[in-house]
């Protein structure tokens, strides 16, 4: 780490020259950085950039500040979770292929869909559906996840989800099946920093994004039937899918 060259930001700078130092090894993860005096001399800068500096680089998830001990170089964190997004079918029946368990009893509601929801299933905004969220745990790991599963109306009319919209994603499953539908899934994962409430239920570190997965169910006839969310921390969880080949049907020989 050199002295800072003007003009620009200082902060920016230093803080630069910090991450570079972490990027080549010269501040190990789980080492202190120098004393904040110890920075101000060797940049030549005042007390309130150097501050700045850390605090972008904590912003960033490179630095996490132990209280009563300093500021350290933060571990990169292993996800000690590996969840299996897949779905298994026998005779009839569906599994997930994690066994979560339920932290808590299902919240479930009535609500609308929204102008994200909406699209994904394939109606208006504005069209009633029922909501059930849940809070899981793995038994083996205490990791936090949270579920949501949303079903329109006009899927749960005529069949038992009308009157117990909070059953089980698998046993929802097996009665839209049951029903005559030829069930396909689709998913998308995504990243993205966590809300308040997301990262005190998820206990989730500073600067540490939320993996956001959403699955919908689809027929092969009527389009898309349930919308399903699950939200976890990057620091503790990874997806994990299974890939097999996707055959094209009426390809006409050449």
């Amino acid at each position: 780490m050199g002295e800072i060259q003007r003009p620009g930001a200082l902060y920016q700078q230093v803080a630069a020259e910090i991450r570079n130092a972490i990027a080549a090894g010269e501040i190990p993860p789980g080492s202190p950085l120098p004393s904040e005096s110890r920075l101000i001399e060797r940049y030549k800068v005042s007390r309130p950039t150097i501050r700045n500096a850390i605090s972008a680089l904590r912003s960033e998830g490179l630095i996490e500040v132990i209280h009563g001990k300093g500021s350290y170089v933060r571990a990169l964190p292993t996800p000690t979770l590996t969840i299996e997004q897949t779905i298994h079918q026998d005779a009839g029946t569906y599994a997930l292929g994690h066994a979560w368990q339920q932290a808590e009893e299902p919240a479930t509601y009535r609500s609308t869909t929204t102008a994200i929801t909406g699209p994904m299933l394939e109606l208006a905004e504005g069209e009633a559906v029922f909501g059930t969220d849940r809070l899981l745990v793995d038994p083996e790991t205490g990791t936090r996840a949270l579920h949501r599963l949303i079903i329109p109306f006009c899927v749960a009319e005529g069949t038992p989800l009308a009157d117990a919209p909070d059953t089980e994603p698998e046993q929802i499953y097996a009665l839209l099946a049951e029903a005559g539908h030829e069930l396909t899934w689709t998913e998308t994962v995504s990243a993205r920093m966590p809300k308040p409430d997301e990262r005190t239920t998820l206990d989730i570190p500073e600067a540490t994004p939320v993996i956001h997965s959403t699955r919908v169910t689809r027929s092969a006839v009527t389009g898309p039937l349930v919308l399903e969310e699950l939200r976890a921390s990057a620091s503790r969880a990874q997806l994990a899918f299974r890939v097999t080949v996707n055959r094209r049907r009426g390809l006409a020989a050449g």
